[in-house]
């Protein structure tokens, strides 16, 4: 869902009840591993900004959640890690909230705060 919401508190009262846990898990997990990084609401989802660009992202959809990690080399280093996802350039889908594995998450984070990369 593209959201009109002007803060991400507000987004999340926009989130479907099965979501609310998983996208809560991924917004935690945001603010604790990418710190220095500034929060906002961006082309209508969660956005996670340093130096004036996007790196990260996540979003309710229609079918699915998805993040986004806007750094190609980090997608590519856990794609074959990324079991029962549905893994694009930078943006991984998943269609049950219940598969997604938060401790890899955790390290695709943690990759992209340290990829000198720039994001695509």
């Amino acid at each position: 869902m593209q959201s009109k919401a002007a803060t991400v508190d507000e987004y999340l009262k926009e989130v479907p009840p099965n979501r609310i846990e998983a996208i809560l898990k991924v917004r935690a997990l945001c603010q604790e591993v990418l710190g220095g990084y500034e929060e906002s609401m961006t082309y209508g989802m969660p956005c996670y900004s340093k130096n004036g660009n996007v790196e990260v992202a996540f979003n309710s959809q229609k079918q699915y959640i998805s993040i986004y990690c806007l750094k190609a080399e980090v997608v590519n280093a856990y794609r074959e890690q990324l079991v029962g996802a549905n893994i694009g350039k930078s943006c991984i889908r998943y269609t049950n909230p219940a598969k997604i594995d938060f401790d890899l998450i955790r390290k695709l984070l943690v990759a992209n705060v340290n990829s000198a990369e720039a994001p695509c």
